[in-house]
């Protein structure tokens, strides 16, 4: 898998898992989950929508899963939704 994919999954992952937080357990913005783990909304909105080369940091993204209380593993599942 090359490093484009990876990031698209990531970042669909991250948007899909926040989403599901809203359901479970209260609102969680773009904006909330930057502020939370001290990064910027663009970083947040670009992963989310696949505009972002960089990707994300694995010190990150274990932040993100944190926050959100997914396991780590589940950012990287490509389920082709």
């Amino acid at each position: 898998m090359n490093k484009k994919k990876l990031n698209t999954i990531v970042g669909k992952n991250i948007k899909k898992y926040r989403l599901l937080y809203n359901s479970k357990y209260g609102k969680m913005t773009q904006e909330d989950l930057a502020e939370l783990i001290n990064v910027s909304v663009s970083l947040i909105s670009n992963l989310e929508s696949n505009k972002s080369a960089k990707g994300i940091s694995i010190a990150n993204l274990y932040k993100i899963s944190i926050v959100l209380r997914i396991p780590i593993s589940k950012f990287f599942e490509d389920t082709h939704e």
